[in-house]
Order: C-alpha cells, then structure tokens, then sequence
C-alpha cells in the first residue's frame, strides 16, 4: 500500500502487488481498489499490478466539489510518476474507463494498450446528464438509500439472487464513499467530453469488455466504437450486465490476463 499526492496536494491510496510488466486497474462508480482484489492476486503471479483509490473514493482524497474525469486522469499519472512507471496497460471499469480514455489522450506513449470494461467514449447525452442530476439531488437527500438501490440494477437480472452475498459487499463497500465524493464524481462523468477520436487515434490495442445486459452501457451505444481502433479486441458477455468481473469472473479474467501478455 501507498499514498501519493497530486499537484493540488490531495492524497490518493494505492496498492502493488507481483513483479514484472505493469498493469494498472482503476474502478468505477462507487467502487474502489478493493473491487479488483481477486483480480490483482491472480495477475500478480505474472505482472505488477496497481490498483488506485480514485479521487473521492476509497480511501483517497477528493479534489473538489467536481472530480473532473481530466483531474482524475491526473491524479493516475500522479501515482505513476511517484512509482517511476514508464508503460503500462490500464483497465478501467465504467468511470475508470473514463479515466483510461483521458489518460490515453494525454499520455499515450505511456500505454502499451488499453481496456474498456464496460465503459466507453462517449460524452453523456442530454437525457443522461438530466438524470445524473436527478441522481445528485438522491444523493444529497439521502445517500445511503441511493447506494443501496443502486448497486443491485448494475447486474443482469438473473444474476441478483445468484450474487446477493457479493451485491451486499459492494453496497458495503459503496456506502463507505462520502457523499461529497459521489456527488463530485457525477459532476465530472456529467461534463466529460466525447473522446471517440482517442479510439480513432490509437496506435495501441484496445479491448472492450461488454455485458449483453447493460443496462448502463448498451450494446448499441458501445458496438459501433469497437469498430473505431485501429486495433480493437472485443469479448461479448451472455447474461452479464455492468459488473463482469464479478458476473463472469473466470472469463473476464482469462481476458485481461490474455490481452496482457501479448501487449506488453
């Protein structure tokens, strides 16, 4: 474990694991580092694998009001820079996808390749941005009842039962983030831009992890930006909605596992 600062002098919690080739994991929404725990075990045994408490989760600090998605990108290469990391490959879920995407624009010589897991690079959509207000004004209300309703419509609906145990780890986990760390990462996901031309411009693969069952990043929205790399890789899920390396654990992990070691 680690703490690093960023240029605003927030502090910001890490963790590395394994020797070898760099593999950076960044969680999403409500998350923290601890989502990717049996993910970083299981990849430490080939590579050095740094998971990152984003800004306003976990238990790193929050930069502001806003966690701007280009602030949170900042506070990655942050924790990089401290750790003398010259290339990596970073898999970002949902937000962390995010992430990944504005970091790849930046420093993109850094990268040996990038993952997508459930996320993608389109800016939100008016309707979007509206019900990520909504979602501030729940949040604000009461935070807690928004964390546990929240967690269980990210799974395919067939999944639920199956992984209530699991559900109730990450509403566990989900609760522990501040309120003020929620609400300034909805302000960020709500004006981030489009970045679809970082996929057009990459030079680097690119895999996508999607869920058949998304309710949060549809197939529809994120099929035709698989098309855009000039190296796109692509592993499509059955029965799995947004949280794939818990609704297919075994298959999302031989995937990142696989992509890894012919990239880096």
């Amino acid at each position: 474990m680690g703490i690093a600062k960023t240029s605003k002098k927030n502090l910001l919690h890490y963790s590395i694991s394994g020797n070898g080739p760099v593999i950076v994991l960044l969680h999403g929404f409500l998350e923290s580092g601890e989502v990717w725990k049996n993910f970083a075990r299981r990849l430490s045994h080939s590579f050095r694998v740094i998971t990152i408490d984003l800004p306003g989760h976990g238990l790193s600090e929050n930069i502001g009001t806003v966690n701007s998605i280009d602030d949170m990108a900042e506070a990655v290469r942050h924790v990089l820079k401290s750790l003398n990391v010259q290339t990596c490959l970073m898999v970002g879920h949902s937000m962390g996808g995010y992430v990944t995407l504005a970091y790849a624009e930046k420093y993109y010589r850094q990268l040996k390749g990038f993952v997508l897991f459930h996320s993608h690079a389109g800016a939100d959509s008016a309707e979007t941005r509206t019900g990520r207000q909504r979602t501030i004004a729940l949040v604000q209300k009461d935070h807690f009842v928004f964390v546990k309703n929240f967690i269980p419509d990210l799974f395919d609906p067939s999944n639920v039962k199956k992984l209530s145990r699991e559900i109730e780890n990450l509403q566990d986990l989900a609760q522990k983030t501040p309120k003020e760390g929620i609400i300034a990462a909805l302000e960020g996901m709500k004006n981030r831009p489009d970045r679809q031309h970082v996929l057009i411009n990459s030079k680097v693969p690119v895999l996508f992890i999607i869920g058949k069952n998304d309710s949060r990043i549809t197939m529809e929205n994120i099929i035709p930006q698989t098309l855009l790399p000039e190296h796109s890789e692509m592993l499509l899920l059955d029965h799995v909605g947004h949280m794939g390396f818990i609704e297919a654990s075994g298959k999302t992990f031989s995937a990142v596992k696989g992509f890894a070691e012919r990239v880096l």
